[in-house]
């Protein structure tokens, strides 16, 4: 069998398993690869494109010891160090995005979860991004009980970002101040409160392409339907910083294997799109139809027209500008 053939079962309803031979995944050509899993991208999810932006809340001196992050403070890269952003700040932003045509936007916050008093306050701010916009909106605040994840959904929140970051067995070493079991347990409590979860992950952390395979498996067995594929961009600073970037043939063939895995999902783009092909626009054609837009938390991301533009010479739908 081929890549060919296979896309064309999961298209009539196949589902990849961890048991299969995915040798075929890994050692066909790229061309036929990306080619089938852009007719699954097309036959599950179709023309549309989830545009995604995002503001960071809260910024550094974060408790967790991820070797990737320039935010954690067990790193020494000189990130900029700020609290809780007041609601003006945070309006503007999701304001100017929604009417440039995004399609959701999220407040991201460093650490392992918000203090009780800045929790109470993003409940606030969300309530009235709620009543003052029509952008969807989502947030991304690291560990948060039962209860807090229902406070959200109550307050108008109906996505929720947690990255797994990397496969299941590779996790512990990329960070060991929490522990994938966490990482999941957190995404189920989200989806009990009716919360949409987008989680994927970050690939060229010295994780093998079997690695990325298991992360894929991880992320379809929590039943996650947006799914974003970050490439590493080393951080000097970082334990990872010398670590050498991926090449563009990789990180597509990953995207694919990743939509072979997971057809019904968006597969979104976010951090080091710039080692892509046309800044991510060969993503798109190999199985990709989502992205993060805008500014990056971390690193510089293409803009809101510029990524709009891209999409429509694609024959891409995006929704229209409201400003």
């Amino acid at each position: 069998m081929d890549v060919t053939v296979l896309a064309t079962e999961i298209i009539n309803g196949r589902r990849l398993s961890e048991n299969d031979d995915l040798g075929i995944l890994k050692e066909a050509p790229l061309e036929m690869l990306s080619e089938g899993a852009d007719r699954i991208r097309e036959h599950f999810i179709g023309d549309g494109v989830d545009l995604c932006t995002i503001i960071s809340g809260k910024n550094g001196a974060c408790s967790e010891n991820c070797k990737f992050c320039a935010q954690s403070a067990h790193n020494h890269t000189g990130c900029d160090v700020y609290g809780l952003l007041d609601y003006d700040e945070i309006y503007a932003l999701a304001s100017s995005n929604e009417k440039a045509g995004v399609d959701r936007f999220a407040i991201v916050i460093s650490g392992h979860g918000p203090s009780d008093d800045d929790f109470d306050r993003i409940v606030e701010i969300y309530r009235r991004l709620r009543k003052e916009l029509k952008i969807s909106l989502c947030a991304s605040l690291g560990f948060l009980t039962q209860q807090q994840f229902e406070r959200l959904y109550e307050a108008g929140v109906r996505s929720y970002h947690n990255n797994i970051e990397t496969s299941p067995g590779y996790f512990s070493k990329i960070c060991t101040s929490h522990t994938f079991e966490d990482k999941a347990a957190n995404i189920k409590r989200a989806q009990k409160a009716g919360l949409n979860v987008c989680s994927g992950g970050i690939i060229g952390m010295g994780e093998t392409m079997d690695d990325r395979i298991d992360m894929a498996f991880a992320l379809a067995n929590l039943g996650i339907k947006s799914i974003p594929v970050n490439t590493l961009i080393p951080i000097p600073g970082t334990p990872l910083e010398n670590l050498p970037a991926l090449g563009n043939d990789e990180i597509l063939r990953t995207i694919a294997i990743f939509k072979y895995i997971n057809p019904e999902a968006d597969i979104r783009l976010g951090a080091g799109r710039k080692l892509i092909d046309g800044n991510g626009e060969a993503a798109f054609r190999s199985g990709a139809s989502a992205t993060i837009t805008g500014d990056m938390l971390t690193t510089s991301g293409s803009t809101i027209k510029s990524d709009r533009e891209m999409l429509m010479k694609l024959g891409r739908a995006v929704i229209q500008p409201r400003g």
